[in-house]
């Protein structure tokens, strides 16, 4: 019997490769310019066998994570976001039931601007892969009134907190320290330390937030000031519970 020539086992598995990377780059290829159905975009969340491309979807625009099988396949920290599109979750953190959802309807313009920031990662990290027909895109890949809202009121909170920054900086922040044994202080180097609500946060997140801000003694009989409990009228150290 004629023996087999020695490069034979590795051209086989040469040709195997490359027949399984072409088939992969075809599909990619497809990709680009598909546009999905969220029933097929379902299939491609890492669980199959075959080493099939991982997808995910944020506001329409699908990606390739592939690359990132460790996080986005089964048993990641992200594998929730594969084969659909989760958009409201990148910024909610449920990560279930019907927080898994593409609805933005009742965020903040703060908070649908991270949602736009966080698919501009994945444009810069990842394959694009196409669109999802529904409430981002419609059956021609046209965004829709929903898409372009979306971007207006992202540009909105954009806007909003460039303004929120440019406020504070006009009030030096507190300097802050914690430990466990000791708790937590806030002080001022120059001026005392009061809690002030922090500019324009209610139209950024539609919640109520403050921050301890450093004020001249001519400064502290304004509205709007707390002082802190257990703190002298006068202190410039102040403990924190």
């Amino acid at each position: 019997m004629p023996r087999s020539h020695p490069l034979f086992p590795i051209l086989a598995v040469s040709v195997a490769f490359l027949a399984f990377f072409l088939r992969q780059y075809s599909l990619r290829q497809q990709q680009i310019l598909k546009l999905w159905k969220i029933e097929d975009l379902a299939m491609y969340n890492g669980t199959d066998a075959d080493g099939s491309p991982i997808l995910l979807g944020i506001l329409g625009s699908v990606f390739d994570v592939t690359k990132g099988r460790s996080h986005y396949g089964p048993g990641g920290g992200y594998h929730h976001f594969a084969g659909r599109d989760a958009s409201r979750a990148f910024v909610s953190g449920n990560f279930t039931g019907d927080g898994l959802t593409d609805s933005l309807h009742g965020l903040s313009s703060v908070e649908v601007k991270s949602v736009v920031d966080w698919r501009d990662f994945y444009n810069r990290s990842y394959i694009y892969a196409g669109k999802v027909v529904g409430r981002y895109y419609d059956s021609h890949g046209e965004p829709t009134k929903y898409l372009k809202g979306v971007e207006v009121k992202a540009a909105r909170g954009a806007q909003l907190l460039e303004k929120q920054k440019k406020e504070e900086a006009k009030l030096p922040d507190c300097n802050s320290r914690w430990s466990q044994q000791e708790g937590g202080e806030v002080w001022c180097e120059t001026g005392y330390p009061r809690l002030v609500q922090k500019p324009l946060e209610i139209a950024l997140t539609g919640k109520m937030r403050r921050r301890c801000a450093c004020f001249k003694e001519e400064e502290l009989a304004q509205p709007g000031l707390e002082l802190y409990q257990d703190c002298g009228y006068l202190s410039k150290v102040c403990p924190v519970n």
